[in-house]
Formats: C-alpha cells, structure tokens, sequence
C-alpha cells in the first residue's frame, strides 16, 4: 500500500467529475499524493490507503457505478479509511424537504451496505443542465432551468477537514 489516496467517482453528465476534482485539488493542497479517477477504470485499490468516492443521486439511489465499486471492492474498502459524497438537489430555490430526502436517500444507501462505515459523507447540490439529456429525456424535462446549486466552499471545507481523517 502507498500514501496515495483514490478519488474516485461516478458521474452521468461530468459534475460529480467536476466536484471530485475541486476534492483532488484540495486534498493535494493539503500534501497528499492523489490519484483522480472514473470507478469505472478502478481495477485494485491494493495501491491506496485510502480512498473518496463521490457520485450523484439518480432515481433514489447513488450512481450505479459507485454503488458497483462498493460491493466489487467490499474487502478492500473495510481496510482502509473512506469517505463519501452525492450530488443531490439540483432544484432552485432552496428547498429544505429536498435536501432531507437526498440525505435520506444517501442514508438508506449506506444502510444497506453496514459493513462500510465512512469516516465522513456529505449530501452537496447538483447540477442540472437540460441541454445534456438525451433525447427523449430532454422533451420530458420540458422548459426546466438550468441550475447548479454546488456550493464550492462547502466542497472545498469538506474536503479539506478529511486531511486529518485519512
């Protein structure tokens, strides 16, 4: 095992993509070596010694890839320090009972995985671009707003805080 830490991610549109680099970037900042990387592409985590994995909510659940990386990579992720973040809201303005039901979505997620115990997750704002949907996703997405509704602070405090805990 090296110092290395995996960011891994699973993302649909390229936001979570965006967000786990703004982690990397901070985590680096911080002194530690980091490797940013797709789930995707993740043959072994035997090289990490610890690993973040972000991924957005999608009909009431993370990601399919993440939830995939999860279970693939069960030993190995009881062995080592992680962490977790889901891309949520992506409804202006503020909605307090969507972010309760993100956080609840992510909540049963790790409730169904009670081997794994993060040592932090986080629920951030999302992203909705409608002209990224394909068709014919887009014609039910209707005249929907384009939003993004990820606080890049609060990306960069949560990252910067799991220095210290992996």
């Amino acid at each position: 095992m090296t110092s290395a830490i995996l960011v891994g991610y699973a993302t649909r549109y390229g936001s979570t993509r965006e967000v786990a680099e703004a982690v990397a970037e901070e985590l680096r900042g911080c002194g530690l070596a980091v490797d940013l990387k797709p789930v995707r592409e993740v043959q072994t985590l035997e090289s990490y010694r610890a690993v973040v994995l972000g991924a957005p909510l999608l009909m009431f659940h993370l990601h399919k890839d993440a939830l995939r990386f999860l279970k693939q990579n069960r030993k190995a992720l009881t062995e080592r320090p992680v962490a977790l973040f889901a891309l949520g809201p992506v409804s202006a303005p503020y909605n307090e009972e969507e972010w309760q039901g993100s956080r609840a979505q992510l909540d049963r997620d790790l409730a169904s995985l009670p081997w794994l115990a993060p040592v932090s997750h986080a629920v951030f704002g999302g992203k909705f671009d409608p002209a990224l949907l394909p068709f014919p996703v887009n014609k039910l997405a209707g005249k929907a707003p384009a939003t993004d509704l990820r606080d890049w602070e609060a990306i960069r405090t949560w990252a910067s805080s799991l220095a210290e805990k992996i």
